[in-house]
């Protein structure tokens, strides 16, 4: 209070309070609470600094943790398992985009082929859609992995991958493979900070050290993690924001178990009331046995003698299995949430849903795996345009034309992603009907969103058809809904009608015989018609 405030305080008290109220009004209308040092956040201790600065201390200890957790807990798998199967699924199908047909159409076979595990994988142990689903999980777990080239004479092109682990980037490396770079956490920089180059530690089956280190330029590195701060360089698992709500999970449902494994233990403590008194003082047992409980455990079926006295009282813990249901179901909704997910994806519990919030938990679920797979796009991108590269040095392939001065239209590609299953049939087949009728998605459209190719799925039926046909049986009406019958039934249709001499048509050639009546009914039409 300033001696202002005191000198009105003197003379008008009520206007000294109205002052202090309306001053404490406006000093919280320049605050936020989130700011505020009083007693709710006295315990939150912050920092601003850069992302390397915040991550470096602790994203050793994550990383470890979050492996313990994708070892042990279920909860943790729930969540990688939903990842994997939705954002990899069954695979990316190629479509080659050149100018020319028949090159599209070897580039995909050599490609199919390149995909197994001998050929595109370094140690012949992985095909390429085990290495992207192995990919995923670590990216979710320890934060990233990387993808190498490598060229070898091994395989059917010389060009394979090598997944290593960020565990194996040297982070004690300090001189930069060229001058004026800096290396941080074993990745070099330029003075743009865009990696230049990656420092590999060398390690033996056995995980020992071999002790120098091998730098690899970054146009052979593909460093698959999520950046999020402009200051980031390094990666951090993205499971680092739930994986201590999973972890008190794993340790909620211990204590659970154990309570109900006690409980169900059908023991019995036998009590002596009356000791029996040898020789001498009283209560002195003469030739009694004393028991020793250190270490003794509660078993099923357990019969147990109490010594001269001694007295059970048992701790039986409060609550009911219903309490535990609904803290789970809690925790694993806050954990799918900080991921990103909905409770029905990671729990794979439906009880609670209808068609409408399914279908409505999908869509949404579904955006955020879209950022994931365009990731893995860019990735496999990159990975395809190297491949057709090594084939066209190979001599697998033979293009028309100057490679190099068209290299963009000889690598030109599209990916069809996986398809969705239909969470009911239908309806949703109704729909993708009444869509394509409207004309807001096309038939190329559709395709690809069922993981096909349109122009491989209209051989396909094409094929069926004329098989069908060949054999003496009409297939048109099943696949097509009977359009095709009805058309053939409609053919006669646009023969124009025969008219009459009197409805303006040739005049009848006179055969001799007399002329029909009219009937009535007819009469009475054409008069009616007459006089409209």
């Amino acid at each position: 209070m300033s001696w202002l405030d005191g000198a009105i305080a003197f003379f008008s008290p009520e206007r000294a309070a109205r002052r202090a109220a309306w001053r404490n009004a406006y000093e919280e209308l320049r605050n936020y609470d989130a700011g505020s040092n009083g007693r709710l956040n006295a315990g939150w201790r912050v920092t601003n600094y850069s992302a390397e600065v915040t991550d470096r201390e602790s994203r050793s200890w994550v990383r470890a943790r979050a492996r313990d957790l994708e070892r042990n807990s279920d909860v943790m798998n729930s969540v990688l398992g939903a990842y994997k199967r939705n954002v990899i699924g069954s695979g990316f199908q190629i479509q080659a985009k050149t100018p020319s047909a028949e090159l599209n159409k070897e580039l995909e076979k050599l490609w199919k082929k390149w995909c197994k595990a001998r050929n595109c994988d370094v140690t012949g142990q992985q095909s390429l859609n085990q290495i992207l689903r192995m990919a995923v999980v670590r990216k979710k777990v320890d934060g990233g992995i990387l993808f190498v080239k490598r060229y070898t004479k091994d395989g059917m092109v010389p060009f394979s991958l090598q997944m290593i682990e960020v565990d194996e980037l040297d982070n004690l490396q300090t001189f930069p493979d060229k001058a004026g770079h800096r290396v941080i956490g074993g990745v070099e920089y330029n003075e743009y900070n865009r990696p230049t180059g990656y420092w590999i530690r060398q390690y033996e089956l056995d995980g020992y050290s071999l002790g120098q280190s091998v730098y690899i330029k970054a146009e052979d590195v593909i460093f698959y993690y999520s950046k999020k701060r402009p200051s980031q360089i390094r990666e951090m698992s993205d499971m680092s924001q739930t994986i201590t709500r999973i972890r008190d999970v794993n340790e909620f449902i211990t204590a659970v178990s154990v309570k109900q494994r006690i409980e169900a233990c059908l023991a019995v403590f036998i009590k002596k009331a009356l000791p029996v008194t040898g020789i001498g003082r009283p209560g002195a047992a003469s030739g009694e046995r004393k028991f020793d409980y250190d270490g003794k455990t509660l078993t099923p079926g357990m019969i147990k003698e109490l010594n001269t006295g001694d007295d059970v009282e048992v701790v039986n813990p409060t609550g009911q299995s219903a309490d535990a249901t609904s803290f789970v179901k809690l925790q694993q909704r806050l954990v799918g949430a900080g991921q990103g997910l909905s409770y029905e994806a990671t729990s794979r519990d439906m009880s609670e849903t209808n068609y409408a919030s399914a279908r409505q938990g999908a869509i949404e679920d579904e955006m955020t795996f879209q950022e994931e797979k365009e990731m893995i796009l860019s990735i496999l991108d990159e990975i395809y345009e190297t491949f057709v590269i090594s084939c066209y040095l190979a001599g697998l392939i033979t293009v028309q034309g100057d490679f190099w001065g068209k290299k963009d239209e000889f690598l030109s590609h599209e990916w069809i992603q996986p398809p969705k299953k239909w969470i009911d049939p239908q309806k949703e087949s109704g729909a993708m009907k009444t869509a394509m009728n409207i004309g807001v998605k096309t038939y190329k459209q559709i395709a690809a969103e069922n993981g096909t190719d349109w122009r491989t799925q209209i051989d396909d039926m094409a094929e069926v058809l004329e098989y069908a046909a060949d054999k003496g049986i009409d297939l048109g009406g099943v696949i097509f809904d009977g359009k095709l019958q009805q058309e053939d039934e409609g053919e006669g249709e646009d023969e124009k009608p025969t008219l009459t001499e009197a409805e303006g048509g040739d005049p009848k050639e006179d055969d001799g015989s007399e002329p029909e009546e009219p009937d009535d009914d007819e009469s009475e039409g054409r008069g009616n018609k007459g006089t409209e």
